[in-house]
């Protein structure tokens, strides 16, 4: 299912920036409509495709109580994500990791972020950014808005124990769509 949002778009023949995909999941988070149409499911998430600016991929996503991502990045493209409803937290880590060639790193201590995102909050980011989104709450659904571009080539999941960070899986988009 494809959903159009009120449009928001960069300017002619120039690709979305990272500011303009935050001022677009800003935009559609606002449309409490839109959020409200998201089926939530109480054990798994739930996602719709949505028309981004530019040629961008983007998504309405629902967190049910307690569930993440895992350790991931999106690979060469930027993106934005912003809270619509609940909140989110996100951990990340604030070091350019190698792109390729690598199975297992072992990070230093003083990588790890980690950011609160509660309704109306978002946050943008650049190429190769790894983080985990999760909704820790036990009792309430989270919706977020998320937008990507380049539309995503692949995602990279990652177990994590401890420092040390480990390439699992490689997803393709018809992994997820």
């Amino acid at each position: 299912m494809s959903v159009s949002p009120a449009s928001v778009s960069p300017a002619v023949g120039s690709a979305p920036t990272q500011a303009d995909l935050l001022d677009f999941v800003r935009r559609t988070a606002a449309d409490a409509g839109l959020i409200a149409s998201l089926p939530l499911d109480p054990e798994g998430r739930t996602w719709v495709r949505l028309e981004g600016p530019g040629g961008s991929e983007a998504w309405l996503i629902g967190w049910p109580p307690g569930t993440g991502t895992g350790w991931h990045d999106h690979a060469e493209s930027v993106g934005a994500f912003l809270t619509a409803s609940g909140e989110l937290k996100e951990n990340s880590l604030a070091a350019r990791l190698p792109t390729d060639g690598w199975k297992t790193l072992e990070l230093t201590e003083d990588v790890d972020r980690e950011r609160r995102l509660p309704t109306g909050r978002g946050r943008a980011f650049g190429r190769h950014h790894v983080h985990e989104v999760l909704n820790e709450s036990r009792t309430d659904h989270a919706i977020s808005v998320h937008a990507y571009y380049p539309p995503l080539p692949r995602i990279r999941r990652y177990g994590r124990t401890g420092q040390v960070l480990r390439l699992e899986q490689v997803e393709r988009p018809e992994d997820w769509q």
